[in-house]
């Protein structure tokens, strides 16, 4: 999903993606919310356990007014799959590609000279920044997309995909200094997206909220 990553100063990257096998691995179901029925984003922490889900929509900047009730997206009747990428109502397709995490990191403390902060005070310069672990966020190997972001996904058009993502975002994420941080961070989760990128699709259908796969071209059904 696209939300805001946490500060550049502040995160990392996960490993760093390889290519799926769509034949030999199998994929965790995401988690929906069994009370409004939308997509769970998860976060855990240094030990790989569940510290948070959190509605895909808060990642977006939105708010809820409810807690997050956890349960996999076979289990809630009805879902509403929104597109991971710009948000649309109504997503068509499942890709897959392989899992993407971000790890987001704390400040803990800044260091600075004792000349330089009794000259500046708090425009002194910082010597060295003290982080620790806040907690891994788990972006997932499914994505679900919306016909337009599937047009631009197929034709392989990064950049017509993060143009039209960025368009859909609020504008708190993109106005001024703000659009090149956001356009930066997603240039970056969707090139592993696109170079990870397992063959097939799936269509979503009613009671098939996984997608009915299709087979690659060249592929025995």
């Amino acid at each position: 999903m696209p939300p805001p990553s946490p500060h550049p100063e502040e995160s990392a990257p996960g490993p760093k993606a390889v290519a799926l096998d769509v034949s030999a691995v199998p994929v965790p179901e995401p988690f929906y919310c069994r009370r409004c029925r939308r997509a769970l984003n998860i976060r855990f922490n240094n030990l790989g356990m569940i510290v948070e889900y959190l509605h895909a929509a808060e990642q977006r900047g939105q708010t809820s007014d409810h807690r997050p009730e956890p349960a996999p997206v076979t289990e809630i009747p009805d879902p509403i799959i929104e597109c991971d990428f710009c948000s649309a109502p109504d997503a068509a397709w499942i890709y897959r590609c392989a899992n993407q995490v971000t790890d987001a990191r704390r400040v803990t403390a800044r260091v600075v000279a004792v000349g330089d902060y009794q000259a500046r005070r708090h425009a002194a310069r910082v010597r060295r920044t003290d982080t620790e672990h806040a907690f891994t966020q788990a972006w997932g190997e499914r994505w679900s997309a919306c016909e337009e972001c599937a047009h631009l996904i197929e034709a392989r058009d990064l950049y017509g995909l993060i143009g039209r993502v960025a368009d859909a975002m609020p504008a708190k994420l993109t106005r001024g200094t703000h659009l090149m941080r956001t356009r930066g961070q997603l240039h970056e989760r969707y090139s592993d997206v696109f170079n990870t990128l397992a063959p097939g699709r799936g269509r979503i259908a009613p009671g098939h909220p996984l997608g009915v796969w299709t087979q690659p071209p060249g592929e025995a059904p």
